[in-house]
């Protein structure tokens, strides 16, 4: 709030102690559906600007709640939040709630001081595909696909013909890629605290006081009582949403008529995809006993 206008509020509508701005970080990063978009660059930047704006606030606090997802979104959130810290000069402090892993966690990373849940999963430093094989199944059925293509490797990876090994080396090498950023990145910052362990890399996640103990946080804690703690007792935590916009809606017509529980007969393509990307998005979140 402008001081202005805040000199006009009574005094028992004024802060007594520091406000400190919260954006809430939440849910699988990149995947997403119409009714429940994913956790995504375009998705948080304006509530990261908005709260690293406030001139006055001592820190920037993210609430974090992600099993992880795109590994592309991931680093454009991270690089997001530390252009506008260096920017703005503000300590940025994350704190973990159910979980911070794979992508979620480098996110956290992004922060000063990550602080956890004694039972927050955090972790997760590694790179995964999942695909299935359906080439037996649609030759049992007596299904014919055909593919053409300008270019002998355009099918790689092709779930609907055999398992090429040639293809499997080819994505193992990009994961390995994908991964030694990943170390590399939680070295830079996390590295004065990290304990040197051979399963810190692996892809295991652990609960909050094994990840202190290993250097992936700082300390355990909630939100309230350690921004009280940090900053005295009168500090404010306070939520900082992206403002929707005065003729933003929900979507209608085809979309507007989907339901998970039932979905409507509008749209029955997009209702599968919905269905679909739900049972992808939970699959995630199970990984991690959520």
């Amino acid at each position: 709030m402008f001081e202005p206008l805040k000199s006009l509020l009574p005094a028992r509508f004024r802060a007594k102690g520091p406000v400190i701005p919260v954006v809430r970080l939440a849910g699988a990063i990149g995947m997403g559906t119409p009714f429940r978009p994913g956790l995504s660059l375009p998705a948080v930047s304006a509530a990261l600007e908005r709260a690293f704006s406030i001139k006055r606030a001592p820190a920037v606090a993210l609430s974090i709640n992600s099993p992880g997802g795109s590994p592309v979104q991931s680093h454009l959130i991270y690089k997001r939040i530390r252009q506008l810290a260096v920017e703005k000069n503000k300590t940025v402090i994350a704190y973990v709630e159910d979980v911070a892993a794979s992508g979620g966690y480098m996110i956290a990373c992004a922060a000063d001081e990550i602080v956890a849940d004694p039972s927050s999963i955090v972790g997760s430093i590694g790179v995964v595909s999942a695909s299935f094989g359906l080439d037996r199944f649609i030759e049992r059925y007596g299904i014919e696909r055909r593919v053409y293509t300008s270019g002998t490797r355009k099918v790689t990876l092709d779930p609907f013909q055999p398992e090429n090994l040639e293809d499997v080396e080819h994505l193992k090498a990009l994961q390995r890629d994908v991964h030694q950023m990943f170390i590399d990145l939680v070295t830079e910052r996390r590295g004065a605290s990290l304990s040197v362990s051979e399963d810190l890399f692996s892809g295991l996640f652990w609960a909050g006081e094994a990840g202190r103990a290993l250097g992936l946080v700082d300390r355990t804690g909630d939100i309230r009582a350690d921004l009280k703690t940090r900053f005295g007792e009168h500090a404010t935590p306070r939520l900082v949403a992206a403002d929707r916009g005065l003729f933003r809606r929900r979507p209608t017509g085809i979309a507007g008529g989907l339901s998970l529980a039932g979905a409507s007969l509008a749209g029955p393509a997009l209702s599968v995809d919905e269905a679909l990307t739900a049972i992808e998005i939970r699959a995630l979140w199970a990984r991690y006993g959520l």
